[in-house]
């Protein structure tokens, strides 16, 4: 709240300086970890780990999309915040699916790769999220952006917990608890930037009239 109260809003059509470098910083990566952890997923046998590297991915392409919208329009970038929202959501149906799937297979995943590559992950997200904290109250587009980048941190937490969790009980329980509650917070976060996108699609063309 009190970045509201001290801090005036920029014009939604105002693009802060160092925010195309940033962006550039985040899709190397995210491009990078989902290599890493699809890789670490597969092996593991972690839904955690397979839904985090699903996101990485989702977002090394939601940069890229914000970097080609970053210098048109409100409208090109509120709809492309739209169709950011649609890829959070459908992650978030995604990981659903795949938990369900491993509930009925009941092999737990390998603790200690998922604790590594989250403790990877982690670090990596947390760097980016640094990177892009400032920007956080920018347009749909802007928020959109770092809110990806704020749930993929938490999700790494998760998945150290997850991890946490399968050594301790020997069970794929801690692991696809995890996995579910990263697709909530894709979900909840689809919907929050499609409403603001749309509210700002709207006033624009409102205004155009």
């Amino acid at each position: 709240m009190s970045a509201h109260c001290c801090h005036p809003e920029p014009p939604r059509n105002h693009i802060p300086a160092g925010y195309r470098r940033a962006l550039w910083i985040a899709l190397a990566v995210n491009a990078l970890m989902f290599a890493v952890e699809i890789g670490a997923g597969v092996r593991a046998g972690s839904v955690s780990l397979l839904a985090d590297a699903i996101d990485f991915f989702g977002d090394a392409a939601n940069y890229a999309l914000s970097l080609a919208v970053l210098s048109l329009g409100l409208a090109w970038r509120s709809g492309a915040a739209l169709i950011k929202a649609a890829s959070m959501l459908a992650f978030g149906v995604l990981v659903l699916g795949r938990a369900a799937w491993s509930a009925l297979q009941g092999v737990p995943p390998e603790a200690v790769t998922m604790g590594v590559v989250g403790a990877l992950a982690l670090a990596a997200n947390v760097g980016v999220a640094l990177l892009l904290y400032a920007y956080r109250d920018g347009d749909a587009n802007m928020r959109s952006v770092w809110l990806c980048t704020r749930n993929d941190a938490l999700g790494n937490l998760a998945v150290l917990a997850a991890a946490l969790g399968v050594f301790g009980t020997g069970t794929a329980w801690p692991d696809l608890a995890v996995a579910a509650v990263m697709a909530a917070l894709a979900i909840s976060a689809g919907w929050t930037v499609a409403r603001q996108a749309r509210r700002e699609l709207a006033t624009h063309a409102a205004a155009q009239h």
